[in-house]
């Protein structure tokens, strides 16, 4: 494992850029004993761009609301450490290190192949998530716009969609998201982990601090669109004392509901996540991971269906019974009915025949 010196690494995440799981073969920078009087230069984002034959991604995990994702970028400029599809980058040759969070993959031919894929006679509408993955609002969506060229043709087609994000860019697309949450077509949810500026800042480098989300999801209710406010993650002796403000903050500005999920470290996010503790809270790491193996069975995770998000024991009861309890009183427990599907009708193009009728 090789650690990146941090003045190099400043505003990012990962401390490591370790290859991904599939490599056979590792890289690692060796002092070749030459005198060197120019110092590395700070790690940039880089970001290339894919073709998608298909954009839809289809899943079938019992434990999550929704069958079908869209993600119009790989990786995450937002460098969250605690990220749970950092291992997804392995699926490209890159670390799930600092090559997730530096090393970007645009799709800039994202919208026309959703509204190919949304013509499909066989097509059946339901709800697709995007920011599932990675964040749609990272910072190169100001530049690239490919999340809302999507939200464009979402829609013309009238199709439901919710999504996800820590990411405040959304509010430029409040023109879209509005007319579309009028129609019972759009739900967002905001993440917010901690209200503490300078946690959230060596957590989560590079998304925007906790007090400008809370004003983001103000502004998306005051448009009219519901949004559900996420703690996520909990992590246990770190954040997990701020459950109930949280609740009050994101109740205070304006969510509509409210969830939690517990930290998941599945693959390379373990060790990346425990180099993280180890070089920020290290007189907190031993406790936090010992709450963590608590609740898996004496591991760090467990992937078992309806356990993963969770976890069990005493201690992910209380945070759970704490959760709901203050939800309950602050009216943030409510299920939100589910986006409608009536409405999808792919609109004409140039060419077709107009119905009579």
């Amino acid at each position: 494992m090789r650690f990146i010196p941090s003045e190099r690494r400043r505003g990012r995440g990962a401390a490591t850029s370790d290859s991904g799981r599939f490599e056979r073969h590792a890289r690692e920078a060796v002092d070749d004993g030459w005198d060197r009087n120019d110092d590395l230069p700070p790690l940039r984002t880089e970001v290339s761009e894919e073709r998608p034959r298909s954009l839809i991604n289809y899943v079938r995990s019992p434990d999550i609301p929704f069958d079908r994702t869209i993600n119009p970028y790989r990786g995450c400029e937002h460098g969250c450490i605690y990220c749970f599809a950092r291992p997804s980058h392995a699926y490209l040759g890159l670390s799930p290190g600092l090559d997730f969070e530096t090393r970007l993959v645009a799709r800039p031919d994202a919208p026309e192949v959703l509204a190919r894929e949304l013509r499909a006679q066989r097509y059946v509408p339901e709800a697709v998530a995007i920011g599932t993955n990675t964040d749609p609002y990272q910072p190169i969506e100001r530049d690239r716009g490919i999340m809302r060229g999507c939200l464009e043709v979402l829609r013309a087609f009238r199709h439901p969609v919710g999504i996800v994000t820590k990411g405040t860019l959304i509010e430029r697309d409040i023109d879209i998201l509005s007319d579309m949450a009028a129609r019972g077509l759009a739900r967002v949810g905001i993440s917010i982990t901690t209200l503490d500026a300078g946690l959230s800042r060596k957590m989560e480098p590079r998304v925007p601090p906790p007090k400008r989300r809370l004003e983001t999801i103000r502004r998306l209710s005051a448009a009219g669109i519901e949004v559900r406010l996420m703690v996520s993650p909990v992590v246990p002796g770190l954040t997990d004392h701020e459950v109930e403000r949280l609740l009050e903050a994101g109740a205070e500005a304006g969510a509509s509901a409210a969830s939690w999920i517990m930290l998941r470290l599945p693959r390379e996010v373990a060790p990346l996540w425990q180099d993280w503790l180890a070089e920020h809270y290290p007189d907190r790491a031993a406790r936090v991971m010992a709450r963590l193996r608590e609740m898996h069975g004496g591991e760090v995770y467990s992937s078992q269906w309806h356990h993963r998000m969770r976890g069990d024991g005493p201690h992910a009861e209380l945070i759970g019974k704490r959760f709901a309890r203050a939800a309950r009183r602050l009216g943030l427990d409510r299920r939100l009915p589910p986006l409608r599907t009536d409405l999808f009708a792919p609109p004409p193009r140039a060419g077709d025949q107009l119905s009579l009728f």
